[in-house]
């Protein structure tokens, strides 16, 4: 499919409620947000005060007093004042529960018919001002019902007008919502990720989110401890960003694929599973690349997909499209794994950051045939074994990488210069005084093949019985 069509048709998605989704209208803001609409403003005071002209006040008071086919000829014919007022009213209103109940009406107007985003666009080209500034402005109010509907108008401004949004206020936007994102405690996170959902159906927008580290936010966030409908939206996020397949690596990167598969497991919500599923399957489709389209199926099976997707289907799910991603990444993960080679599984592993005793590991013939492939690509695995050795926190992963730098050192004949050239050896060596003893224990074994320089040798004597002192020549080491 075109790139234009796939934007076309994931901008028509819809924008507040999916199939089932119940949660959009319960969410804080909406509740917050039902509460204000009830809310009784004297804009006669406004008008006394000489807050407000005479032409604003006129227009809202007229504005909040129709509804329907009148309130859409009003803004037929006064598309102008409309504009004005609604940036008047939110200029010179300092009060933040008349500013709430502005905002709100204002997301309920764009809300009736999309295209009255023009109304606010063409009035700020008239005036030759920028039309973002005074909605960027807002979020920066101490207020959080504020920030998050002047967030949500945006992003309707943002994905509906002809104009997109561009440069720094784009950067400001996104920037905005990332760190929205990630504070703590946050209660109108469902709004934010709401807002990201929409930008990211726009391929400009998830281009420079990807590229402010925007991956990385979202699988760190997706990695914790969140409730089913983030679980959902931000999943979402990650399915509009595969319809980009320069995006689908740097996923890899940031190993959504593990990520998502520990979500599938455990998912108890079809909307949840849908979506994931999706995601795969755009893993699989959308790169024009071989190799990253055979990896991803490989990380898809140590994610134990291929287990899950046998369970899903014993189940009887309404939605056809879950059943027919169930069976295309069936099909595709099964045949994955009769051209998998040793080495491809070994690598995926690697990759993946989590490490377990899997066959290749102990596989005296994985090693003799694969160990020089670890020095492919300058390095890249065995980097990130040591990478491994230095980050992790768990002593699986510890235990299997450190053996695999000792496997490494005796199977590749300069193995022990590169290893201590990557900073291998320091990390092994710290690792002996590790307070779990498993991982003590592979790391003093990882040393002393490090320290070990003939190992032809060394296998013969291990081979014969010991004796009292005639095995104790010949083997050099190195203290």
């Amino acid at each position: 499919m075109p790139d234009s069509k796939i934007n076309s048709m994931l901008m028509k998605l819809p924008d507040e409620t999916g199939k089932g989704d119940v949660m959009a209208a319960t969410s804080v803001l909406q509740q917050r947000a039902n509460e204000i609409r009830n809310n009784s403003i004297n804009w006669q005071s406004y008008l006394q005060s000489q807050m407000i002209g005479d032409d604003d006040y006129r227009f809202i008071t007229e504005f909040l007093s129709s509804d329907g086919s009148k309130r859409d000829s009003l803004l037929q014919n006064q598309r102008t004042q409309c504009a004005k007022t609604f940036l008047s009213l939110l200029e010179h209103i300092s009060k933040d529960q008349t500013v709430q109940y502005i905002l709100t009406i204002m997301d309920d107007m764009l809300q009736e018919d999309m295209n009255r985003v023009e109304i606010i666009r063409e009035y700020a080209k008239k005036k030759r001002e920028n039309v973002w500034s005074p909605f960027l402005n807002l979020l920066n109010r101490p207020d959080n019902f504020i920030q998050n509907m002047t967030s949500r108008i945006i992003a309707k401004l943002a994905c509906w007008s002809r104009d997109p949004m561009e440069g720094s206020d784009l950067t400001f936007y996104l920037t905005w919502l990332k760190d929205q994102l990630q504070t703590p405690g946050n209660e109108y996170v469902q709004t934010t990720a709401r807002c990201l959902q929409m930008m990211l159906r726009d391929e400009k927008y998830r281009l420079v989110f990807a590229g402010m580290e925007g991956v990385s936010v979202l699988a760190n966030i997706l990695s914790g401890r969140i409730n089913f409908q983030i679980q959902y939206q931000l999943s979402f996020c990650l399915w509009v960003m595969t319809f980009s397949p320069q995006l689908v690596e740097q996923m890899n990167k940031h190993k959504i694929i593990p990520i998502l598969g520990d979500i599938l497991n455990d998912s108890v919500k079809d909307k949840v599973t849908r979506i994931i599923l999706a995601v795969f399957r755009n893993m699989i489709e959308k790169p024009e690349d071989a190799a990253m389209v055979k990896e991803n199926c490989v990380a898809m099976v140590q994610a134990k997909v291929l287990k899950q997707l046998s369970i899903l289907q014993q189940h009887k799910f309404d939605d056809e499209d879950i059943m027919a991603d169930i069976e295309f990444l069936t099909e595709k993960l099964q045949a994955s794994i009769q051209d998998l080679s040793s080495f491809d599984e070994y690598s995926t592993e690697i990759k993946s950051g989590r490490l377990e005793w899997s066959p290749v590991h102990k596989s005296e013939r994985f090693w003799r045939e694969n160990a020089n492939r670890l020095t492919e690509k300058n390095y890249e695995l065995l980097k990130m074994l040591v990478h491994l050795l230095e980050t992790s926190r768990d002593t699986l992963v510890l235990a299997v990488a450190s053996y695999d730098i000792g496997e490494f050192v005796r199977h590749y004949p300069r193995g022990k210069s590169i290893i201590e050239q990557l900073g291998g050896k320091q990390m092994v060596m710290q690792l002996l005084a590790h307070e779990d003893p498993n991982v003590r224990y592979e790391a003093l074994l990882a040393v002393q093949k490090l320290m070990v320089h003939n190992w032809e040798y060394l296998g013969k004597q291990l081979k014969k019985e010991p004796t009292s002192e005639s095995s104790s020549t010949g083997v050099k080491t190195k203290g």
